[in-house]
């Protein structure tokens, strides 16, 4: 069948030009990581900043991740914290009350209304901004715990260059050893960010924003009159227009925070297609947007539509092909050694994996190196799913014009 090996051959070269680009991406990540290895942070004169933290029932963690940053070796007359208690019907909001009088004067509450909250985070953070006076605009989730370093790490990095409009830190998995899923995270997280935010920094200076521990300019989020309320993934569409207004976003690993990640598949499933529904929506915004052409913000636009339409829709062919072969008489009628192209694909996948991951010292396991190999034939399977989930999701949306409200991942 002509049509059977078309697309069977579309899937071949697609998933082989993703690998390709994850290649590049990985040795450019790579050389980053040497050139940052050497990058030291010194600043005499250090400016106000503004600390958001969008909170949304956050009982069970919200105390330590206030602690945390109160915690920053940064002078404590030079920043100011704001919780914004989104509509909150746990304890979270009495847990704050509790660290406001601790903290006089350097935690303030925001809390939102029915009528002002309930809306997503994006909708939290313009809220905030609002009471922010800093020079810069730091955001945190409500479950993270960042080095004490981190928040003079990225003031350092973003002062000293006025071409950059956001720095980026590093996140890594505080529960990774819960189990297996955590374990998968945990590889995933640090592997992408020295592929795609490293690699990318690297090689076309840019990179995106992340939901947390990054900073931003105030000035550039009035100009672009903060973050779209209609975004899901508000820290993907925030970089387009910080890209497109000349600025560059550049990721600085010294900048660490640890964040807690999904540990049953519910949580997972609920926040990975929340993020591609986030994703997609940035790419349905923007890629028609011929404003865009010129601005290295088309590179990324391209690149998510790369992963989520051409890539995922390869996997999904490249599956049913496999699938259809061994329950069917259908075989494809290519001429070539097609179980040597797969093995080397899957080579090609645990040599990128694993090289990203060897810039992480003591992630560089056996036992980390053993889940690389099985990842493949499970984590990225249900990657597909869960993707193929949260475009379907978003068209639906899209064509029944409905508006999403706050989903906050699941704490534990």
């Amino acid at each position: 069948m002509v049509i059977y090996d078309n697309l069977f051959l579309f899937s071949l070269y697609s998933i082989w030009l993703m690998l390709i680009i994850g290649g590049i991406l990985t040795y450019f990540g790579y050389l980053y990581y040497i050139e940052s290895s050497k990058t030291t942070f010194l600043l005499e004169e250090l400016p106000f900043v503004s600390i958001l933290v969008p909170a949304h029932n956050e009982e069970k963690v919200i105390e330590e991740t206030v602690r945390s940053i109160m915690d920053f070796n940064y002078p404590i007359d030079r920043f100011e914290l704001i919780v914004v208690d989104d509509l909150s019907t746990d304890n979270t909001g009495y847990i704050l009350e509790g660290l406001k009088e601790e903290y006089k004067g350097r935690l303030r509450i925001v809390k939102t209304d029915f009528k002002t909250g309930g809306k997503g985070k994006a909708n939290a953070l313009n809220i905030g901004l609002k009471y922010a006076k800093g020079e810069f605009i730091a955001v945190y989730d409500a479950d993270n715990r960042p080095d004490r370093q981190a928040l003079y790490n990225l003031v350092c990095e973003l002062k000293k260059d006025r071409n950059l409009g956001a720095v980026i830190g590093k996140f890594r998995t505080i529960n990774k050893n819960k189990n297996l899923l955590t374990r998968f995270i945990n590889i995933e997280g640090l592997s992408f960010q020295w592929m795609a935010q490293g690699g990318r920094w690297r090689l076309f200076n840019l990179c995106t924003i992340p939901g947390t521990n990054f900073l931003v300019r105030k000035d550039i989020l009035d100009k672009v009159d903060g973050w779209d309320d209609r975004a899901i993934a508000e820290d993907t569409e925030v970089s387009i227009r910080i890209y497109s207004m000349g600025y560059r976003i550049k990721f600085v690993p010294q900048a660490v925070t640890f964040e807690q990640e999904p540990e049953n598949l519910r949580v997972w499933f609920k926040q990975r297609k929340r993020w591609v529904k986030g994703n997609v929506y940035v790419v349905f915004k923007y890629l028609f947007d011929r404003s865009l052409i010129k601005s290295s913000a088309f590179i990324d636009v391209i690149y998510f539509t790369l992963v989520y339409f051409v890539f995922l829709l390869s996997t999904l062919i490249s599956d049913c092909v496999f699938i259809l072969g061994c329950l069917t008489n259908l075989s494809v009628g290519v001429y070539g050694n097609l179980v040597l192209i797969w093995f080397l694909s899957y080579i090609m996948f645990i040599l990128e994996v694993a090289i990203s991951l060897s810039l992480e010292k003591e992630e560089f396991t056996i036992k980390n190196i053993a889940l690389i190999f099985l990842m493949y034939f499970t984590y990225c399977k249900l990657w597909g799913i869960v993707s193929t989930m949260g475009v379907y999701s978003y068209l639906k949306d899209r064509v029944l014009k409905r508006e999403h409200r706050w989903y906050k991942t699941e704490r534990f």
